[in-house]
């Protein structure tokens, strides 16, 4: 584990010490470790601009940061949104939410037992990570390192089973797109982009997000590769709007008698989900293979 970021990354030294800080009050005596991981503490974060339709882009990585906590119930899907919403307002209220942070929370002892299992997306934080704040009354576990072939084996299980299933509800979408079923054809492309995301989550880490929220998802996976920047931009009021509609459709699609959805925002956000898994079967397909 570092205490000090890579030369890249020390412009944001004084807004990661405030967040930490935020976080030190929100959390209080539960909070054990802050440790950032992922493209800040490694100096390889993304900050560039594409553009697409004669509209410009711009996407900059998030900051990943992992809560580790005393207690279990924190580090519930539960606990970990509560903390992630109270978090995330916070920082928004201070000003200190551009680049975005994004939050997973783990409590100690699974994530010594995760370590000691050999799990590479915590034997890699534990390896790469910056460690921003340490109550001093536990300490991780010792890595076990996986062997690169075992690694691999494991990516590749986790891409086949969710990239399959992903192709399944792509069709399920397609029948209740022709049928007119426009609520069931938008709660379909939801779990396909849900899946999707996860493959390549997984893929890369070999840790399943506790959440269904596809924004949160859009951020984690855009900060392992920045070529998922591009899927589902944001920048006009329909872009968003359709965005909306997909990330809302998990429980407002099956259960709100108000929730609508037209033929063409389903046949747009098709086109990006394709997209989406286009990108997918590259982008991990060329990860397991350099895992060899």
């Amino acid at each position: 584990m570092k205490r000090s970021l890579p030369r890249r990354s020390h412009h944001q030294a004084d807004q990661l010490r405030e967040i930490a800080d935020v976080i030190r009050e929100l959390v209080g005596d539960d909070l054990v470790m802050l440790i950032l991981f992922g493209s800040y503490a490694r100096g390889d974060w993304v900050e560039d601009r594409y553009v697409e339709d004669n509209i410009v882009y711009s996407y900059q990585s998030d900051f990943d940061l992992l809560l580790v906590t005393e207690k279990r119930s924190s580090a519930t899907q539960r606990g970990e949104a509560h903390l992630a919403r109270l978090i995330s307002g916070r920082l928004r209220q201070a000003g200190l939410d551009k680049p975005t942070s994004s939050i997973i929370v783990e409590d100690i002892r699974n994530l010594n037992k995760d370590l000691q299992r050999g799990n590479y997306f915590f034997t890699d934080i534990k390896k790469e990570g910056v460690l921003l704040y340490d109550n001093g009354q536990y300490k991780l576990a010792r890595r076990c390192k996986l062997d690169p072939k075992q690694r691999q084996k494991c990516a590749r299980e986790h891409y086949n089973h969710w990239f399959q299933s992903a192709n399944g509800y792509l069709i399920t979408y397609e029948a209740a797109f022709r049928a007119q079923e426009n609520n069931n054809a938008a709660f379909q492309l939801h779990q396909v982009t849900e899946r999707l995301f996860t493959a390549t989550v997984l893929v890369f880490t070999s840790y399943k997000p506790k959440t269904h929220d596809l924004e949160e998802l859009d951020r984690q996976v855009s900060n392992l590769h920045a070529d998922f920047f591009t899927v589902f931009p944001r920048a006009t009021p329909q872009q968003q709007r359709c965005f909306d509609l997909l990330k809302r459709a998990y429980i407002d699609a099956r259960y709100k008698r108000d929730y609508k959805i037209t033929k063409a925002e389903l046949e747009y956000l098709a086109a990006r989900v394709r997209k989406l898994q286009s990108l997918t079967k590259k982008i991990c397909r060329e990860k397991i293979v350099s895992m060899g």
